[in-house]
């Protein structure tokens, strides 16, 4: 029985946006409010005191951005947190989509003045299509933008959902009076001095007491009930249901610099968000309530903590509960394997935990165990549907720049490319090495990571490629396969795990190649 009452409190989900609509703030607020930071830094460029609790890596804090999945977990009103916080930016997209195979559901966050971006839509478009539950929180309210009725079409157009507003702005920028929370039936008032503290919700039973009109103004009030009154006509009634098959978006207004709206935000989450979910194996579907411990490695982090080199596995718990020192079975290896400090997380802080339950992401210490996509159980053979590396649309060769560090820059790229940071190619005709990345950005984040965290320099030359695509033959021995590997000799390479890779230097190529070669199948994604 406290197996299922530990699951029940579980709550698992990912923030997700356009670069710069304020989710590592919002994050921070969130960490906040659950008492688990005393004081937030504000996130902004290079010119901060205090770096975003969820941003760990050195680049990050240079640059102000998110390169890579965080994972920090808080207790809240009896229910255990975890929040992965994503990279917004395009070039780091890669990271982003296998994360969205880790949650139960998602807040979308969206910028007041602009609106529904192109990152976004493709996120939430994953989301949909795996029927993500989804929160849209619209931010910056204390700035100018665009109307809350636009900006809910918008949502609507743009992304194809389904909104409710569970809350509503009063006012916009200069003239933002602060927020009726039509989940609670109460108005909180905005004031630009309580960044580091939150104000109390007013009660409201009725909107049209005379007592709303002196706390924000006659001509606010009215607008305020008109719109309210609107909102009432055009929405449909939130139900939950809906909300938990993907059907309803619930919308939140707020500021997450000035702490503003996310109270409201995280208290409707908590009571509605999903549990723990199941999850679709390749032989049954497993549901987090079963006894047996079952989970899979989303993302791997070398050098978490720089001084002691240690690489982290992330695991998500499936099913049942993950104990310290306990076997269980590696089913790619096929062998049993014993964690006697697993970690959970609190950002760059650390704790090992006697036990964890389904919805909770361990950290596991690995010695090269582990690559992404990996399960684990307590010996039940089954596998997690793979979570799929992309065919990069970036390529460089990558040159030693320091020929005295050449094991330093071997191991580091080796363990770089297993987080699934970026993949690494061998050139089968003259043994070159070619890193290829979704977003070029990671070029400059791979180059950064080996000389502070490996000491090993590297340079690139530009490769005009288009993509990779993996190759599966119908049969490796029929004389067309072994016409396709004379023909395309110097093209063909060899990922990290030996798959055969073809680098096409043009849409055309492919298209000429699939027509040439037809027993010879080209993927863009690879699930090994």
């Amino acid at each position: 029985m406290a197996l299922i009452e530990e699951i029940k409190r579980r709550r698992t989900f990912g923030i997700i946006s356009h670069p710069d609509a304020g989710k590592t703030t919002l994050t921070e607020k969130l960490l906040l409010f659950g008492g688990a930071i005393q004081e937030a830094g504000a996130v902004k460029n290079n010119k901060i005191k205090k770096s975003a609790t969820s941003d760990f890596m050195e680049i990050e804090r240079q640059r102000g951005i998110s390169v890579a999945t965080s994972v920090l977990a808080f207790n809240y009103q009896g229910k255990k947190i975890n929040i992965l916080d994503t990279p917004g930016h395009k070039d780091f997209a890669e990271d982003t989509f296998r994360t969205l195979t880790a949650v139960d559901s998602v807040i979308v966050v969206i910028d007041v003045a602009k609106g529904v971006e192109e990152m976004t839509q493709k996120l939430v478009e994953v989301c949909r299509m795996r029927n993500i539950p989804m929160i849209v929180f619209i931010n910056k309210m204390d700035r100018e933008g665009k109307d809350a009725f636009d900006l809910l079409d918008e949502c609507e157009q743009k992304l194809g959902l389904k909104t409710i507003p569970l809350s509503f702005p009063v006012g916009m920028g200069y003239d933002f009076k602060g927020i009726y929370n039509i989940w609670e039936k109460k108005i909180n008032l905005f004031s630009a001095d309580n960044k580091q503290k939150v104000s109390e919700g007013i009660e409201f039973t009725a909107i049209d007491t005379p007592e709303l009109d002196e706390l924000i103004g006659n001509k606010a009030a009215d607008t305020l009930r008109e719109e309210l009154e609107l909102v009432s006509e055009i929405y449909p009634k939130f139900d939950v249901d809906s909300y938990l098959k993907g059907e309803l978006q619930p919308v939140f207004f707020g500021s997450a610099l000035n702490n503003f709206g996310v109270k409201e935000l995280l208290d409707c989450f908590v009571e509605i968000a999903p549990q723990p979910q199941p999850k679709q194996a390749d032989i049954r579907l497993v549901d987090s309530k079963e006894e047996k411990m079952t989970g899979f490695v989303f993302k791997i982090h070398a050098n978490m903590d720089p001084k002691h080199r240690d690489r982290l596995a992330f695991l998500k718990i499936v099913s049942g509960t993950f104990k310290r020192n306990a076997n269980y079975m590696h089913m790619r290896l096929g062998k049993k394997m014993k964690f006697s400090s697993p970690n959970t997380f609190f950002a760059e802080k650390k704790e090992i935990v006697e036990e964890s339950f389904a919805g909770d992401i361990v950290g596991l210490h690995d010695t090269g165990n582990f690559k992404i996509g990996d399960t684990l159980t307590e010996g039940e053979l089954l596998n997690f549907k793979g979570i799929p590396s992309f065919s990069p649309e970036h390529f460089r060769y990558v040159n030693n720049a320091d020929p005295m560090k050449s094991k330093q820059l071997a191991k580091g790229l080796d363990q770089l490319m297993d987080e699934g940071v970026a993949q690494l190619f061998t050139l089968s005709l003259n043994g070159r090495k070619v890193i290829g990345t979704v977003g070029a950005l990671q070029y400059e984040v791979i180059q950064h990571r080996l000389e502070h965290e490996y000491g090993a320099k590297c340079s690139y030359e530009p490769l005009n490629m288009h993509k990779a695509c993996w190759v599966k033959p119908d049969d490796e021995k029929n004389e067309e396969f072994k016409e396709f590997k004379r023909v395309k000799q110097r093209y063909l390479a060899h990922d990290k795990h030996g798959q055969l890779v073809f680098l096409a230097d043009s849409a055309f190529t492919i298209q000429m190649t699939q027509s040439k070669f037809p027993s010879v199948k080209l993927y863009f994604t690879s699930e090994v």
